[in-house]
């Protein structure tokens, strides 16, 4: 059976931007100047030495090869005032913790000229011991996705933060005013600033209520371990202590509970 797979290089080719239609035929991304150095009557007519045709040609050959490298052009504009804690080309490495509802992970963040640039796990961490995963390591990418919005909208139109929290905080303000409810929908938050961000929120507006709801749930292990031990909790596996481990439908180094750990 013949492989109905596709595979795309980006977003632009996969999109088919007009701009990467254009330019993919072309064996050049851009135009080599060659006639600005051997001029338009062309080589039997030239008056162009022979140490000079021997060093434009040089010239041509890197500027054909810098040009199929199709590099973006990147402008270094040095510092007026330098922050501190920043040097030009020295690391700073910053320990944070990553939670996508699923993967939790300890890790420590290495950045450069105030990018973050990649991910490792915290060896000093006593849940996962150093260790990241694949998921972990990659999320470090989805800072960079160019297809992400990059200010509010209000609607379909641009908008600044300004004016869209003035919008936000009339809305609510009247919604209180006249006792109607309010929700705020979120995934399960382990984070203790997130959670007293919206502690204070709902003291502020007393309609106000958090509702926790996440794609993948184990409230039913809860509920289960409720009924058989008097706990409604999820209880942490020592799997080092098992001669013997057998798995049914739980991938408990990939994806069930807390598979760094468990791994």
């Amino acid at each position: 059976m013949a492989n109905e797979k596709k595979y795309w290089k980006g977003l632009e080719e996969l999109t088919e931007a007009p701009g990467f239609v254009k330019a993919k035929n072309k064996e050049f991304a851009e135009e080599v100047p060659i006639d600005e150095f051997l001029g338009k009557q062309g080589l039997n007519t030239s008056s162009t030495s022979r140490r000079d045709f021997l060093k434009y040609l040089g010239f041509s050959v890197a500027a054909a090869s810098l040009a199929a490298c199709e590099a973006p052009v990147v402008k270094t504009i040095p510092y007026v005032i330098k922050p501190e804690e920043v040097t030009p080309g020295i690391d700073n490495w910053y320990a944070s913790t990553y939670f996508d509802g699923q993967d939790y992970c300890s890790v420590l963040v290495k950045t450069r000229d105030g990018r973050p640039i990649k991910i490792e796990g915290n060896p000093k961490s006593p849940v996962t011991m150093g260790a990241a995963n694949a998921r972990v390591q990659a999320s470090v990418l989805s800072l960079y996705n160019s297809e992400r919005l990059k200010n509010p909208q209000i609607g379909s139109k641009k908008a600044t933060w300004e004016n869209v929290d003035k919008e936000i905080t009339a809305k609510l303000t009247d919604v209180a005013a006249k006792g109607g409810n309010i929700r705020i929908l979120t995934s399960t938050i382990i984070s203790p600033s997130t959670k007293k961000i919206i502690a204070d929120f709902t003291e502020k507006y007393s309609t106000a209520k958090h509702i926790t709801w996440d794609a993948v749930s184990f409230s039913g292990m809860r509920k289960a371990n409720e009924a058989s031990f008097g706990k409604a909790m999820i209880p942490a596996y020592s799997f080092d202590k098992a001669d013997v481990i057998v798995s049914i439908t739980a991938d408990f180094l990939t994806n069930w509970l807390s598979p760094i750990e468990f791994t």
